[in-house]
Formats: structure tokens, C-alpha cells, sequence
């Protein structure tokens, strides 16, 4: 089982978005899938509790529940071959636990500076654990001169995914349906976005490659 956490100690940037629509993803494209909830907020498990379909499946255990994550992981290992955590947005015991059991971290960020400056800790965590990770830019305005610049400027500390995903309605309507925007409007600009992240993490979590250093 691969496990992707996403990561970043600052809330409003788009982990649980990501965490729902790349469950979906997964799932489409032949994955067995667990979600897993390590927020209080329990956004990715009310957006569970709103849908029909009974994939992915969702785990919620919450922020302060450290000694579950492990455990559930283990068990969940000859069930799913992907597990997804999403994670708070503090530095928490459970965060640190995410980080050391995925084989990826996703760390998302909008291209802002206040954001810029807040990703620094995760980024230090990320680096003292020698933990593999990629940056995620979300919540992108299209055709935006900010965020290519701060593309460029990840690419200089470490892995940045492809492609940045732009602030559009499909990811609340789909989210308000209880769908990933996969599902929900599968044309759309959001899906392919969402489709053409789900297979970049796939080629990194498969091939293992190695993360450049700061």
C-alpha cells in the first residue's frame, strides 16, 4: 500500500480538497483507496457522510488520536493499495506520525507570500525527517504571473507537482454533491487537472525517485 499525506501547518490551503478529489481519482483509475481524517474539522469525512457512492473508503480519527493512525494503517494494508491522509493544519504529534508513514508528502500552498512564508516549518519537518515530498500550488488564479514565479522558486527547494490547480467552482459544487469534480463535471478544467495530479503522484510513488535538496 502507497501512502500520500498531505501536509501543511496552516489551514485554507486546500488539503482536504486534495485529499477528496485525489481519493476519487485514485479510485477511477483502479486504485483501492482509503481516506484517512486526522482533522478535528472532519471535512473529508462530512464530505464521505454526504455521498452514495461507497468508494473511497473513510477513516476519521482526528488530530489528537495518535496511537490510532498506526494501527489503522497496518490493518489497512492488505485492503487498499492507497491510503490518503489528510491532516490538520498545526503542528500536532499526528502530523509528524502522517508525515513518517507516507511515502509521499503533498505539501499545498497558494501563491502568496503570507503562505510562502508559513510553508517554511512544514518544509524544516519535512527536510530533519528525510521525508520525500512535493509542493502542491493550489487555489491558483489562472494565467497568474505570482504563481509561476513561485513555481520557479519551489522547483529550486524540491518536487513540485504537476500541474497547479486553479481556484474554480467545480471543487465546491462537487464538494456541496458529495463527489470529487472527477465525478461531478468530468469535462471539465478542474477534473483534468485533478487527473493529471493523480498521475504525477502515481509516477513519483511507483518509481521512488529522489527529492532534491535544499
Amino acid at each position: 500500500m502507497r501512502t500520500i499525506a498531505l501536509i501543511a501547518q496552516k489551514g485554507g490551503v486546500g488539503k482536504s480538497t486534495l485529499a477528496i478529489n485525489l481519493a476519487v481519482a485514485a479510485v477511477q483509475a483502479g486504485e483501492t483507496v482509503i481516506g484517512i481524517d486526522t482533522d478535528q474539522q472532519g471535512t473529508l469525512a462530512a464530505w464521505a457522510a454526504s455521498r452514495s457512492a461507497t468508494t473511497p473508503a473513510i477513516a476519521h480519527i482526528g488530530s489528537r488520536e495518535i496511537t490510532n493512525l498506526g494501527p489503522l494503517l497496518a490493518s489497512a494494508r492488505d485492503r487498499y493499495s492507497i491510503a490518503i491522509i489528510d491532516t490538520a493544519g498545526t503542528d500536532s504529534p499526528v502530523t509528524h506520525a502522517a508525515m513518517s508513514a507516507a511515502d509521499l508528502c503533498l505539501v499545498p500552498l497558494r501563491p502568496t507570500r503570507p503562505d510562502g512564508i508559513a510553508v517554511r516549518p512544514t518544509v524544516e519537518a519535512l527536510m530533519i525527517g528525510k521525508r520525500r515530498f512535493g509542493f502542491v500550488l493550489s487555489q491558483c488564479p489562472s494565467h497568474n504571473a505570482r504563481a509561476r514565479e513561485m513555481a520557479a522558486g519551489l522547483t529550486s527547494i524540491g518536487l513540485l507537482a504537476e500541474p497547479m490547480i486553479c481556484t474554480r467552482a467545480d471543487y465546491q459544487d462537487g464538494y456541496a454533491a458529495g463527489q470529487g469534480v472527477t465525478e461531478y463535471a468530468p469535462d471539465g478544467k478542474a477534473a483534468a487537472e485533478i487527473r493529471q495530479l493523480w498521475d504525477w503522484i502515481a509516477r513519483q510513488t511507483t518509481h521512488q525517485p529522489e527529492v532534491a535538496a535544499a
